[in-house]
């Protein structure tokens, strides 16, 4: 039944040949992993006049200038991620730069900051698409985290499906965004160039005025910056696009930079034209869009619903970018190996399911408020931004290629700006982003832990000779098998059978209360009937317990076996019932005597299956 519906859901399993197939063309990949970066154009004005308000409106017209330092910051970021994506096209992004360049411990930081900002970017973009659906109907706004964590749920049904599926499915909405919101900045622009739209700024460029401080200048460019947030998210995938992978990967950043410039470059025009003041009724967004077309019409209704799908898409580049990352630091042994594992639809889907987890999690804490995530949201990328920007730095010094300096030199601007964002983020908005100071820790004590039991187990493993033909070797002259009898029945016949076939020595153990001793009694006289030449041990316990007799029967069993140099196991009997459910009717002391014995290095614990037809 389960896996019927686990074949509606996701799909017909497909072949590891089948691989090819799901590499991603630039129109799928732009749809697949910029929609983050895109739809943050819906709330990256917003964030800047939110903070400049705080000084008057007059101040409003500094958000040309603070757009234009997020522009350039925005050009330094792509450049050196084109630079990455070439110099390191296996995936990892600022994991790989970081680790290579600054050291394993710093290239955590980046990978670990990384992960958690994915959870947050599903998050982020799930409460915010809730928000617009919540918007349009009001009598929803009680139900704001049961409709985000609906939205995670279905992306991550989504992604379960394959790259090439999800891709599909997002060209709509992302193409639908750009041409919708394309067409609102072009109309807008025009408007306000032949004066059907009238110069209503706030203030004029360069007025002055009182209350701005440099505290309140950089919060509202950090507030800004996290316009930038997803364009990493590219570096991280290289490996799903087509062949010439760096090449494709290089172009649709470019492009999707070129997209991004563009619609939060005529945003800020047309708020600033407009004279648009941020309030609480409706986004600045929405604002733009009822001036350029005239109020509460059609082209408005279209920019919402526009706005609304982009926003509730977004989520998926974590969905695309986390499982890739979590990829590169498992094959680092920083994370567990399951996550190098592919699915039925050659996805990483333990990756997508830990990051849908993450995500529902964050929801649930913060009760699905974007204004407290978006803070933490910037910290996670701008960290990585400046750990990978100023290891690009290092790169170029070591290498020394064509016109390195140049290079060099565009990742200091970027590595400089991205820095002074976080440390601004941090002295500005410690009470949102304190979190980071807290998990961050808790991340590296756990990438630095699965590191050391994965070198540990790898030690203990490695045979000491690379032919192995001088390795120290025990040689057993055979095998004792203890079998657990509870009562004489079918399984109890089988395994003894089933025993004899593999040991030299068998012996019947049998633990027996003060209940029924005619039944104990009569359990002991079949068994001598029916395997005569078997060994019987009828085990009394006084306290009804099963564990502890018989490990202290199977050490003195141990310690016989070791004069005559035979190996030990201990045989247990258990049913595997028709029904998965039927599973809590039975089976109880074989599962406490099976954890018993796990931890002892002196028997081999083996199962004998009987399975039930009814």
């Amino acid at each position: 039944m389960f896996q019927y519906i686990k074949k509606i859901i996701i799909g017909k399993p497909l072949k590891t040949l089948d691989e090819g197939g799901q590499s991603l063309s630039k129109t799928k990949a732009l749809a697949l992993l910029s929609s983050d970066a895109l739809s943050s154009v819906a709330y990256g004005t917003e964030s800047i006049t939110a903070a400049l308000v705080a000084a008057g409106a007059v101040a409003l017209w500094l958000q040309l200038p603070i757009a234009l330092l997020v522009l350039i910051l925005l050009a330094a970021i792509v450049l050196s991620y084109r630079q990455i994506i070439h110099a390191y096209p296996s995936g990892g992004g600022a994991y790989a730069v970081a680790s290579e360049n600054w050291g394993a411990k710093a290239g955590l930081v980046a990978g670990g900051s990384l992960l958690v900002d994915y959870m947050l970017t599903v998050a982020v973009s799930a409460s915010a698409a809730s928000d617009a659906i919540t918007a349009a109907i009001p009598m929803l706004n009680p139900y704001v985290v049961p409709l985000s964590i609906f939205v995670v749920v279905l992306l991550t049904g989504m992604n379960l499906r394959g790259l090439r599926e999800s891709a599909n499915f997002l060209m709509f909405p992302v193409y639908f965004f750009i041409i919708v919101l394309a067409i609102m900045i072009i109309w807008g622009v025009f408007q306000s160039a032949t004066g059907q739209l009238p110069y209503h700024a706030a203030a004029r460029v360069g007025t002055s005025f009182s209350g701005l401080s440099l505290v309140l200048f950089m919060r509202a460019f950090s507030s800004g910056s996290s316009s930038l947030t997803g364009v990493e998210a590219i570096s991280n995938a290289v490996p799903n696009f087509r062949a010439p992978k760096e090449r494709h990967a290089a172009t649709t950043l470019t492009l999707m930079a070129l997209i991004l410039a563009t619609f939060f470059g005529g945003i800020t025009f047309l708020s600033y034209w407009y004279g648009i003041v941020p309030n609480s009724h409706s986004t600045v967004l929405s604002q733009i869009a009822a001036k350029t077309f005239g109020g509460h019409n059609m082209g408005f209704y279209i920019i919402q619903l526009a706005t609304a799908l982009i926003l509730a898409v977004a989520a998926n580049t974590g969905f695309s970018a986390f499982p890739m990352l979590a990829l590169n630091l498992a094959r680092d042994k920083y994370l567990p190996h399951l996550y190098m594992d592919k699915g039925d639809r050659l996805g990483y889907s333990n990756g997508i399911l830990s990051l849908a987890f993450g995500a529902t999690i964050l929801l649930l804490i913060f009760h699905g408020s974007t204004d407290a995530l978006i803070p933490l949201y910037a910290v996670g990328v701008f960290v990585p931004f400046t750990l990978s920007q100023s290891g690009m730095i290092i790169h170029w010094w070591r290498q020394k290629p064509t016109r390195w300096v140049l290079k060099a030199l565009i990742n200091f601007v970027g590595a400089f700006i991205s820095a002074v964002l976080v440390v601004t983020l941090f002295a500005t908005r410690i009470e949102h982003v304190w979190p980071y100071l807290l998990i961050m820790p808790i991340i590296m004590y756990m990438f630095l832990k699965i590191k050391h039991h994965y070198t540990s187990i790898a030690r203990q493993l490695r045979l000491a000779y690379a032919k192995n033909s001088h390795a120290v070797r025990h040689h057993y002259d055979g095998a004792t098998v203890i079998v657990l009898v509870s009562n004489i029945t079918k399984v109890t016949t089988e395994a003894i059978d089933y025993a004899l076939s593999i040991g030299d020595y068998v012996v019947a153990m049998h633990v027996s209360f003060d209940v029924n001793p005619k039944k104990e009694l009569e359990t002991s006289t079949q068994f001598k009937l029916d395997f005569p030449d078997v060994r019987y041990v009828d085990i009394h316990s006084s306290y009804r317990s099963i564990v502890k007799p018989a490990t202290s029967f199977v050490d003195a069993v141990v310690k016989q076996a070791e004069k005559r140099n035979h190996s030990v196991t201990v045989l247990v009997p258990q049913f595997v019932p028709k029904k998965p459910w039927q599973n809590i009717l039975h089976n109880q002391n074989s599962l406490r005597l099976r954890t018993a014995f796990a931890a002892r290095t002196d028997i081999s614990v083996s199962t004998y299956y009987y399975h039930l037809s009814e």
